[in-house]
């Protein structure tokens, strides 16, 4: 039996309704190729908009046995399409619902590093309903300010002058009821990969500009990218080590890559939890991946492994 046929019908789930569409489209599509390439019958499965009925028909019409998410943003990294795909008892790679829904919150994710000795960012939480100014004196500039459920840098911004933040704020408003407003951690900038509840090499991300933002990440020629980052191996097991915890500690499974600001002093400040990466072969997952001698036809393949284990 050829190695693509005992996994069924794979779906290849992509688009979606969120501002990271085109994104998505990219991962969904390089996903399809490489399990077509190796012999797997699969999918591709355009997800339009959030609708639970609506995709409940669609997925249906579509009979696949496992769906392979590469949904970014909302509805496809919150626990949307996956609490959909339990409720039609299909397996789906990554990460449960609730797990989803945690790490795509900055809010709740945060709260729960905190507690448990993660350092993260000082921050403060704006809501749009009961928004009437903020106090900026409470964090020196710059800040960070950003949505608090979105990805890609979408609506983020790095303010270094007190004039600047209320078209900020207003920015991130646009995209999200909820914003974060935080200290700009000055360090490098680091991300590590989760795989099978292992962390892969760290890579360092060096953008050409002040910082990573949505060009850098998706405009060739714009970011450096250092696979493995040139850490000693005591800061290199520390940072994976928050990583790890950080990933586990939401109760990620399969995959993830964890956003890492390493501060002056070579203290790891977590940032976020990726539970649905870019998926491209030149994306930063699987980046890792290579570097750990893991193609990205072999990392697609041991994500729908995990998630008929999952099962």
């Amino acid at each position: 039996m050829e190695i693509g046929k005992k996994f069924g019908r794979i779906g290849v789930l992509m688009a979606g309704p969120s501002t990271e569409k085109k994104i998505s489209l990219k991962s969904g599509h390089a996903v399809y190729a490489a399990l077509k390439e190796s012999g797997f019958s699969a999918v591709p499965v355009m997800i339009k908009t959030a609708s639970v009925k609506d995709n409940i028909r669609l997925l249906r019409r579509k009979k696949i046995d496992c769906a392979f998410i590469a949904l970014h943003g909302r509805f496809g990294e919150d626990g949307g399409i996956q609490k959909i795909l339990r409720f039609l008892k299909i397996p789906y790679t990554g990460s449960g619902v609730r797990a989803s829904r945690l790490a795509m919150d900055k809010v709740a994710s945060r709260k729960i590093f905190q507690r448990h000795g993660l350092k993260v960012p000082r921050y403060n939480v704006l809501h749009r309903s009961t928004y009437r100014g903020f106090d900026c004196a409470k964090l020196n500039l710059p800040l960070v300010v950003k949505p608090a459920t979105h990805g890609s840098s979408i609506g983020l911004s790095i303010v270094g002058k007190l004039k600047d933040i209320p078209a900020a704020i207003e920015l991130a408003f646009k995209f999200d009821k909820r914003i974060i407003i935080e200290e700009y951690i000055k360090g490098r900038e680091l991300t590590v990969g989760i795989l099978e509840e292992k962390a892969m090499p760290v890579i360092e991300i060096v953008p050409k500009h002040t910082f990573f933002d949505y060009q850098a990440k998706y405009q060739q020629g714009l970011t450096r990218y250092i696979v493995p980052a040139g850490l000693a191996s005591r800061l290199t097991r520390r940072v994976k080590q928050a990583a790890l915890s950080a990933h586990k500690l939401l109760g990620c499974f399969g995959c993830s890559r964890v956003d890492i600001i390493l501060d002056e002093k070579n203290a790891p400040f977590i940032l976020e939890v990726n539970t649905i990466p870019g998926l491209t072969a030149t994306s930063l997952l699987p980046k890792a991946a290579k570097k750990s001698g893991i193609s990205f036809t072999a990392l697609c393949l041991k994500l729908i492994k995990l998630a008929y284990e999952k099962t």
